[in-house]
């Protein structure tokens, strides 16, 4: 049916007359309305190439959003694990200033303990008497243990002085039972041998003999762990 009415068109086109206004008219209006058509048609398939086109690049624009996406997540992830070894490190850092020395100060809480058993093998009558020998030798070797016991010290070891308190499992080490009611259960009240701590680590529990018999003791909330050292958080 199109393309007989095209056929008739241009048929009809054919018989114009130029010389007759009417005719002239008539074929300009064609010429218009074929020009507008072929517009129509550019413009059409210029907006499906510019649809077609920009599906293209809002394709490509979700590509990129996902790849940055996972670019963020990975940083992040990144950064996270970054903090971690930062911290683990300054703890390692902390802890091996602390506790290095937490080897050779163990042997030589023993030195010291023989230190102390050769003060006490010393009669007390001969001190007594003023012997010089006896005494010289007692003041050596007491000087010598104080002299250990402060090098410990400066290197971060503490003597322990559990008398009187709560019993601590952490820290000390039940020997005995002293039954006692006037003092409260679990209580330290005799030190068999004294403990030590390095930093708040136990170097060597103390050897004690606890009361029973007494009132309960009070239950206590556990401390909570010190902060990070910030000088180890400054040299990590």
């Amino acid at each position: 049916m199109a393309e007989e009415k095209k056929n008739h068109d241009a048929s009809d086109l054919d018989q114009r007359d130029l010389k007759n206004p009417r005719d002239r008219d008539a074929l300009k209006r064609a010429a218009d309305d074929f020009l507008k058509s072929r517009k129509a048609e550019e413009y059409a398939l210029a907006q499906e190439d510019e649809v077609e086109t920009n599906a293209k690049n809002w394709a490509e624009l979700d590509k990129l959003r996902a790849e940055n996406g996972d670019l963020k997540d990975q940083l992040l992830r990144l950064a996270a694990d970054m903090e971690n070894l930062r911290k683990r490190t300054a703890r390692d850092v902390h802890d091996a200033r602390a506790y290095s020395v937490a080897n050779f100060a163990r042997d030589m809480l023993s030195v010291s303990d023989n230190l102390k058993r050769a003060l006490e093998a010393i009669p007390a009558d001969v001190l007594a008497k003023g012997d010089a020998g006896f005494k010289s030798l007692a003041e050596g070797v007491e000087i010598t243990e104080r002299s250990l016991m402060s090098a410990l010290e400066r290197h971060g070891v503490k003597k322990l002085d559990p008398l009187g308190q709560k019993f601590d499992p952490n820290f000390h080490q039940a020997m005995f039972e002293i039954p006692n009611a006037d003092v409260p259960q679990n209580t330290v009240v005799q030190v068999a041998q004294s403990g030590f701590v390095i930093g708040d680590r136990m170097l060597r529990p103390a050897l004690v003999g606890v009361s029973k018999g007494g009132p309960k003791q009070p239950a206590e909330a556990q401390p909570e762990p010190g902060p990070i050292d910030p000088q180890a958080e400054r040299d990590a």
